[in-house]
């Protein structure tokens, strides 16, 4: 049975975009291990606190995150 973890910043995204996060993590599993294995594919997201989380030597924070989206 597969299990993936997803590591993001708490704060960052909502309760909705989680539940399709879950749901497109799921859905492309499932296109490579088959619809057979769909029922025990477990996505687990893990919220890491603002500044517990760094890149480059800086911490970041929720709002550093929705900067970024913003720019792209």
């Amino acid at each position: 049975m597969p299990l993936v973890n997803i590591e993001i910043i708490e704060g960052v995204f909502t309760s909705q975009q989680k539940q399709e996060m879950i749901k497109k993590v799921t859905d492309t599993m499932v296109s490579i291990e088959g619809e057979n294995l769909r029922q025990v594919t477990w996505v687990k997201i893990n919220e890491i606190k603002e500044g517990d989380w760094g890149i480059g030597g800086n911490c970041l924070t929720a709002k550093d995150v929705q900067m970024l989206a913003a720019d792209g």
